[in-house]
């Protein structure tokens, strides 16, 4: 059995077109199931390993499955057919994959990092954001609220260095080092290379690897910030020294002295003064 997992919020709430896409190229019987809501332990002990479980989503569909399946054993393969709006995910691994094919993604979900937040842990797949990008998911989820269907997230990101963010001061710890920040744009723990729809905000990262990248903007004013903001989108942002720090290590823990939104792979989780990524 092809068992086809789907998120109706995914894509902006436009998933069923992706459905009838796949659909229509599956071949032998399949089973539709709508991941939100989705009895986990239920699903994966009717499995077996003649199945295939095949993810048709984007980001928020997978880490809402890799967060339900968490500690389960799961049989069969698990393949991804992306269906999201950033992607960033697939992005990362679709240069090992010919573009025909829908991608095992097993290996990749079998050893997840976690971050603490509120005293909640979440499994994540791409990375964890702090700063404008958490503010920038936040708005966004405002203007959906509000009926808005097409969001400029990098109109938004513009709007909020210019005018909406006031920058925290900051304490970010990687593997037991510390360093202090006066002004803080984005501190990010990342997992893969890519996360917000495109930005290469890690280059270097591996997320086959048994470390994570903390990401800093820092230190510049508004102007100087939205200038070197650009560069991410081509990884070319970490050469600006001045702008930001790359650090690599196990363990991050962010503190800021004001709450602040912060994203899990695009969910926001608003009000946080503090998280700790691992690996």
């Amino acid at each position: 059995m092809q068992y086809v997992l789907y998120n109706e919020l995914s894509n902006n709430g436009n998933s069923s077109a992706k459905v009838e896409e796949l659909k229509g190229g599956l071949t032998g019987e399949y089973e539709l199931v709508n991941v939100v809501g989705l009895e986990p332990e239920g699903f994966i002990a009717k499995t077996t390993a003649d199945d295939v479980i095949i993810l048709c989503g984007g980001d928020g569909t997978l880490q809402r499955f890799a967060n339900y399946t968490d500690k389960l054993d799961i049989p069969c393969d698990v393949l991804l057919y992306p269906a999201g709006t950033g992607n960033d995910f697939y992005r990362d691994i679709k240069e090992n994959y010919d573009d025909s094919e829908m991608p095992s993604i097993k290996k990749y979900l079998a050893k997840l990092p976690t971050v603490t937040v509120n005293g909640k842990d979440y499994k994540f797949l791409n990375g964890v954001g702090f700063g404008v990008d958490g503010v920038c998911c936040e708005m966004a989820d405002d203007m959906k609220a509000a009926g808005k269907k097409k969001i400029d997230y990098t109109a938004l990101s513009i709007k909020i260095v210019l005018f909406k963010f006031k920058c925290p001061h900051s304490w970010i710890t990687v593997d037991g080092e510390t360093v202090e920040y006066k002004r803080t744009w984005i501190a990010s723990a990342m997992f893969g290379r890519y996360y917000g729809g495109g930005m290469k905000a890690a280059p270097e990262q591996d997320r086959l690897g048994d470390s994570l990248t903390c990401m800093v903007f820092k230190d510049k004013g508004r102007i100087g910030t939205l200038m070197g903001f650009p560069a991410i989108f081509k990884g070319e942002h970490v050469n600006n020294k001045k702008l930001v720090e790359i650090r690599t290590g196990k363990e991050i823990h962010v503190k800021f002295d004001r709450p602040t939104a912060l994203q899990i792979d695009g969910e926001t989780v608003r009000g946080v003064t503090e998280y700790t990524a691992r690996i």
